[in-house]
């Protein structure tokens, strides 16, 4: 999934634990478990590999807004009093969250690539 670079930085250091997205037809394969590989949107080859732990499924993101704690969505203490719902706005329209709803992914960090090696001088075994 293309992510900006704030949030994917934000994911990376644990300051967002849950991405916020459409729960379209791609969202609705996301399974508790899985792995997704974020890439951020202005370098392909800086990529984050997570973790699914959990996932947050409501009608709208007014509703999402009310339920989960915001500071874990990508929000900061110096941002979160003016949070609202309708930031999800820039991405995803009112028409499209009735059509499919949307969706809070938790996740936690699992690997991390940076152009092609793994983090740290790690080895990855799988090949």
């Amino acid at each position: 999934m293309k992510l900006n670079p704030s949030p994917l930085e934000m994911i990376r250091k644990g300051e967002k634990t849950i991405e916020l997205r459409l729960y379209d037809e791609k969202r609705r394969k996301v399974l508790v478990g899985d792995t997704i590989t974020f890439v951020n949107s202005e370098d392909e080859n800086d990529t984050l590999i997570v973790k699914v732990a959990d996932l947050f499924v409501f009608d709208s993101f007014k509703t999402l807004y009310e339920k989960l704690p915001l500071l874990e969505c990508g929000y900061t203490k110096a941002d979160i009093a003016s949070a609202s719902y309708r930031d999800m706005e820039a991405y995803y329209s009112t028409e499209q969250q009735a059509k499919y709803g949307v969706v809070g992914i938790k996740v936690s960090l699992y690997k991390e690539i940076v152009t092609g090696s793994l983090k740290n001088g790690q080895k990855d075994n799988a090949g």
